[in-house]
């Protein structure tokens, strides 16, 4: 009987071997790739530019984990505690994940051939998402009848800033539009002050803050943030801000019920046709009325270092990164300012407003650009989780006069990170 059993499972094994050999002699295999819903970036369109890449690597099925909200990396996080850590992962933060070597370097000649910034999202000079797109974070959108109504100019300095929403709020209408609900949203003025302010006239502001030369309550980052709590003491945000979602923030600004938006550019893929001619752009203003534009190369996707199917990941993420199709649909839908070597707008067929054109030139113009804080996707990234940390300072300004004891919070939690 022992030996009939034997002979049984031996026989079964050899069956399974040549099943799982057959399969991937057959190239059937199967990928999970980690993705966000957004306002833009719908189930529709995942669903096309995983098919349209797919259709270029044979024998391939990606199965799609869509992530529960915005915060992608607290979702790869999740799922790489619980050992489902995904073949692909899109738009996360790459430096959370370097440091324990989970994520593949692409091959830098495929970078160097196809993407104008070839470094621009580069950790220790090795590029983890292809820097397909770049984003403005943020940027200040404004409607033009609501300026006019109130004969408000569009600001170039931070005093013209309060002035115009002082006027505004004095007219009755409210200045600044805020999704605060989610804390991405909520942290854009403090962004934009920071990067105006802070890295504006320090642009290496992070890296030495890594090396200790700089912290969050520094004076010159307090007075920063000092600008977001005026905003909020003198009410210039709508009541209640921080109960708005960030889709229903883009809901209310265009529907006029403010005059003026914070957004990262991929509010642009939001502004409906029929509003095209009535959004107007300006970057976030600084003191003396330069421009900063604080610049974040984004990309695609990550692969995960230890996927049992490099070759077919790689093709899979090359393939959907290179998709003339997906770029058209993140130019159109998601704002994004694309980066891909040779082409301009016009290749890509693209119909966009011409608040995306005059945002653009901040873009290809030659101005200051200096890295987003807590939206840089290279060296500049904060550590660790602070970017959510980051945000929650940003949300605590709503609610608390001691801006020091917020941005000491910021310097803990680097420490904590750091360590």
């Amino acid at each position: 009987m022992l030996r009939k059993c034997l002979a049984a499972l031996a026989a079964a094994s050899v069956l399974l071997a040549a099943a799982c050999s057959k399969d991937a002699a057959d190239g059937q295999v199967t990928l999970t790739y980690m993705t966000f819903n957004t306002p833009s970036l719908t189930a529709e369109f995942w669903s096309k530019s995983i098919a349209n890449a797919q259709a270029k690597v044979p024998g391939l099925t990606v199965k799609q984990l869509v992530a529960p909200n915005t915060d992608r990396d607290a979702y790869a996080k999740q799922l790489q505690a619980s050992g489902q850590f995904p073949d692909l992962l899109q738009s996360i933060t790459p430096a959370q994940y370097t440091g324990a070597g989970l994520l593949q370097p692409y091959d830098q000649s495929w970078i160097d051939a196809n993407f104008l910034l070839p470094q621009g999202n580069a950790i220790k000079s090795k590029v983890y998402i292809p820097p397909t797109n770049s984003q403005i974070i943020p940027l200040v959108f404004y409607n033009k009848k609501l300026f006019a109504q109130a004969g408000v100019a569009v600001p170039k300095t931070w005093s013209d800033f309060l002035q115009a929403c002082a006027t505004l709020k004095g007219k009755g209408i409210t200045p600044i539009e805020l999704g605060g609900n989610d804390p991405f949203a909520a942290g854009m003025p403090l962004v934009g002050a920071f990067s105006a302010d802070v890295l504006g006239k320090n642009p290496d502001w992070i890296q030495k803050r890594y090396a200790g030369q700089v912290k969050f309550t520094d004076a010159d980052v307090v007075a920063a943030a000092t600008k977001v709590r005026t905003l909020v003491t003198n009410g210039y945000f709508e009541d209640g801000a921080l109960n708005v979602s960030y889709a229903d923030s883009i809901t209310n600004f265009n529907a006029g019920k403010a005059a003026m938006y914070p957004m990262g550019s991929w509010y642009l893929g939001s502004v409906p046709k029929d509003k095209w001619e009535d959004i107007g752009v300006f970057p976030w203003p600084t003191d003396d009325g330069s421009l900063v534009v604080p610049f974040s190369v984004g990309g695609s996707m990550a692969i995960n270092a230890h996927t049992k199917h490099m070759a077919e990941a790689t093709a899979f993420a090359q393939a959907w990164s290179l998709d003339p199709g997906n770029l058209k649909s993140l130019i159109e839908g998601d704002g994004a300012f694309p980066m891909l070597k040779g082409k301009t707008l016009d290749d890509y067929g693209v119909s966009v407003s011409p608040v995306f054109k005059a945002s653009y030139s901040f873009v290809t113009e030659q101005n200051k650009k200096v890295y987003a804080i807590a939206w840089a996707t290279n060296d500049d990234s904060l550590p660790g989780s602070l970017n959510n940390d980051f945000f929650a300072a940003a949300q605590g300004l709503f609610n608390s006069n001691d801006v020091a004891a917020q941005l000491a919070k910021l310097d803990t939690a680097w420490a904590s990170a750091t360590k």
